[in-house]
This record gives C-alpha cells, structure tokens and sequence, in this order.
C-alpha cells in the first residue's frame, strides 16, 4: 500500500482483526456482483469505499425513475442509463482507485460459470429465482462463496454458501426449486431502508470473508423483521435431495 492508502483506509487498518494484512487481502480481492438494485447499490458502495481492489459490475437494466427510492447507487439524471454505467460513475467518484468491470448483459448458466471462475467471491442482490439458481450453481461449480441476499416489503435475509466448506447447504437447499413462490418490489413493495440495511449485512459478510476473519454466516439464514426490529438466526443443512450435492 502506498501512504494515500494507508491513510484512506487507516480506520480499517487500526482494527486488529482486519489491520494491514487484511487491508491488502481487500486490494487484492475480485468480487462479481450479480445486480445493481436495492441490495447491490449499499453493498457496491461499501465494498469499493472499503478498498476492495476490483468489482465486476453485472446488471442487465436500465435505471428508472421508480429505482430511486432505493437504489442510493443511482442519480437522478441517471434515468435511462445503463445500470452498470451509473453505478460506475458513482463509485468512480467514491474510490477511484477500484477497479470496475461492467457486464452490461443478463448472466446465462454458461456465461456466468466463465465470470464466476475468475473471481474471490460473489454477491447475489437479485430478485429472481432463476438468475439465483444460476448464480448459485456457478459458485459450487468454481468453489467460489457466494453471499446471497433478499429484501421485500418490510423483510429480508441474508445467508452465506460456501462450497469450500464440507456439507456445505446451498440456495437450492434453502429454496427446493419446487417449492419456489417468486416475489417482486414491483408487485410487493419495499421500505427503501430495508435494502440498505440488507445490503450492508451482505457487504461485511464479504469483507469476513475476503479477509478471513470472524464467523461467516455460512450454514446459516439471518432474517430480519424491519417492522418489530427483530433478527433471527436459523440454522441450514444440505439437503439430501439437493441436485448439486447428487
């Protein structure tokens, strides 16, 4: 690191847990985000703020005026702009110094095992559960973490799946392909703080993990009530009829 480095993220350096060790292991990390909506607007802010080195930006829309009141990424004179494009100039600004790699294109399975290959971790913020699958089944093929995240209404979740852990539950573990009931901000609603705290969440799950500190949420479901203020934390196991485990 170099003394503007030092300085920027000296906040982060001065926690042991985490100290210059840590800070280069956040330079030197790639991270694919999949989303730049109300989950993946807080977590790109925070992890290129953070100092993480590189960020694949993945995101086949374009902004629109009701994405506003919670997709903070996003100006107002970005409407009509490709999401990827205004979230790079916000985080251009933010940090300079990050890296960016804008797929401005909807993630196949195969295009997503090739992205997915060439990075540390990957951020799921989506609102779909085909593209989660997707994302999901790529990560345990390249043995990458994934940090998955959700928000509706006054609602979300936050889990980790790992695949270099042994047993390691999935998102298809969590939600049996059969059993899913997919829902929408647009049909549903959602409070625009939600997402923000979410997001949040799943951004210091990354950092755990890039940095290799703390207890990571894998094998686990963090669920939060917005309205009572109530968090709850359930355990998941690998399902035995899970199809990536088969």
């Amino acid at each position: 690191m170099n003394d503007a480095q030092l300085l920027r993220y000296s906040r982060q350096i001065m926690l042991p847990a985490i100290d210059i060790a840590g800070q280069e292991k956040l330079l030197a990390a790639k991270v694919l985000i999949v989303g730049l909506g109300g989950l993946g607007s807080p977590v790109a802010m925070y992890l290129a703020a953070a100092g993480v080195g590189h960020l694949v930006l993945a995101d086949h829309d374009r902004v629109d005026v009701s994405n506003l009141q919670r997709q903070i990424v996003h100006r107002s004179n970005a409407v009509g702009a490709p999401k990827v494009e205004s979230a790079a100039a916000t985080l251009e600004r933010l940090n300079p110094d990050v890296g960016l790699t804008l797929l401005a294109e909807k993630l196949d399975a195969s295009r997503l095992h090739t992205v997915v290959r060439d990075v540390d971790l990957v951020i799921d913020g989506t609102d779909n559960f085909a593209t989660r699958y997707a994302v999901n089944d790529a990560c345990f093929d390249a043995g990458v973490p994934l940090v998955s995240g959700a928000a509706i209404r006054v609602e979300g979740q936050v889990a980790v799946f790992d695949p270099r852990k042994p047993d390691a539950p999935c998102y298809r573990c969590l939600y049996p392909e059969a059993d899913s009931t997919p829902l929408n901000c647009a049909e549903n609603g959602v409070a625009a703080p939600l997402v923000g705290i979410i997001g949040s969440v799943q951004a210091m799950e990354a950092m755990k993990l890039i940095v290799g500190v703390g207890t990571s949420l894998a094998g686990y479901v963090l669920y939060f009530d917005a309205l009572e203020m109530d968090w709850r934390k359930l355990r998941l196991r690998r399902s035995p009829s899970c199809p990536i485990h088969t």
